[in-house]
């Protein structure tokens, strides 16, 4: 471990793009999980309405998909780095919107979704495309597993923050000082970015080549189908499980309390990891991660509770690190090793995300079409369904080959 947090933080040439990363990424995560946990329980209030909630969220993903398309061009064209600073003005726009809205926001779901899908799709964009430009095949475990350290974090600490700030003043009061301290988080966020090194790149947008690479790279195949899947599960999951917490409690204090518990099992489980695995131990522990995600579903649908709530975010919180390290890592793998990867390296990260959009988009449709012909109780059934796309993702990863 040593010797990897050596190789990553003191690595001549991209230290101090790669602390300012770091430092970008923490505070993005403060804001994300400080407030954006609480923006569908916020549009619920005001609404009690399960289609606001989806029709937000189903905005979010189509436009996420969208500006992913139109910020690869921008960054071949001009700079990853100021697509990385738009992502944040975006997200900012976001929650400067919300502020002004107030409770008047679930009327304007959809411009809401709009704003926060385009401030993804620009951030996302930015920071995957150099995080895999930074990064190295031997430090990228280290990498994946310091940032789900600190994701970990934010979402350990914030989520409870403002869930006590919500219980503590009156509720509108509560909303509107957390949502002032996320903008406060992304303009610092903006500033910070300012002193990243300006990286250009070259050549033309080709997206089609890269899309027509599914035919002829397995390895780059299996990745991308495998994250459609990843994004049919987390389409849904994402709200519903939210929600559901403040059906069983009507306290946001208790949405903060669960964020904590899963978030702080998730970080002692980032460290263990970090620790212990090796790149040729990837699959053994996707392979536990995803049956362990797949099936822990079953103890919401068998008995909906705070106490089985609080439970499944143990279960889930020791099985999200065992499958993210070695998930995102074979992803940049295989990228790093594909056709043209120094030249192509935006459209993969392009093609990588509109298919786990694309999953996400299908996943909300699915939410509809079935609350519209069944009601709320067709849910429960909907996610235990949905949830068995992980062992279909490791179906797809398991075929995947890359010499360390």
């Amino acid at each position: 471990m040593k010797k990897w947090m050596t190789a990553v933080l003191y690595e001549k040439v991209h230290d101090r793009d790669l602390m300012l990363l770091i430092l970008i990424g923490g505070l993005y995560a403060l804001g994300i999980f400080l407030s954006n946990t609480f923006v569908n329980v916020y549009l619920w209030r005001q609404t009690n309405d399960y289609l606001t909630i989806a029709t937000y969220n189903l905005a979010i993903f189509i436009f996420q998909a969208l500006t992913f398309i139109v910020a690869g061009k921008l960054a071949k064209k001009i700079d990853r780095v100021i697509v990385l600073r738009l992502g944040v003005i975006f997200l900012s726009l976001f929650f400067l919107t919300v502020l002004f809205l107030g409770q008047h926001a679930a009327y304007f779901n959809m411009l809401l979704g709009c704003l926060l899908g385009i401030g993804y799709g620009f951030y996302w964009l930015a920071f995957n495309v150099l995080t895999f430009e930074i990064t190295e095949p031997d430090t990228r475990d280290f990498f994946n597993g310091f940032m789900g350290v600190l994701e970990s974090f934010g979402g350990m600490i914030a989520p409870i923050v403002a869930g006590a700030i919500i219980a503590k003043l009156e509720t509108n009061i509560g909303y509107t000082t957390i949502f002032s301290i996320s903008l406060g988080l992304f303009l610092l966020a903006v500033l910070s970015s300012m002193f990243l090194k300006r990286r250009k790149a070259q050549g033309k947008y080709q997206l089609k080549q890269v899309f027509s690479e599914l035919k002829t790279n397995h390895n780059w195949k299996n990745i991308v189908f495998a994250n459609f899947f990843l994004g049919l599960r987390e389409g849904i999951f994402v709200f519903v499980i939210t929600i559901w917490i403040f059906l069983v409690t009507s306290s946001e204090l208790a949405l903060g309390v669960f964020h904590l518990t899963l978030n702080g099992v998730s970080l002692i489980g980032y460290f263990l990891v970090i620790q212990f695995l090796q790149p040729i131990m990837r699959k053994h522990a996707l392979l536990i991660g995803s049956v362990v995600i797949s099936f822990s579903i079953i103890i919401l649908t068998v008995h909906l509770s705070y106490v089985t709530l609080i439970t499944y975010a143990l279960v889930i919180g020791l099985a999200y690190p065992l499958f993210n390290v070695p998930y995102n890592s074979m992803t940049y793998d295989v990228i790093g090793k594909s056709k043209r990867a120094k030249d192509w390296r935006i459209e993969y990260v392009v093609i990588f995300e509109i298919f786990i959009n694309l999953g996400r988009v299908l996943s909300v449709c699915m939410f509809i079409i079935v609350y519209l012909l069944f009601g709320d109780m067709a849910i429960r059934y909907l996610l235990l369904v949905i949830s068995q796309s992980y062992l279909v993702i490791f179906y797809y990863l398991r075929k995947v080959l890359v010499k360390q």
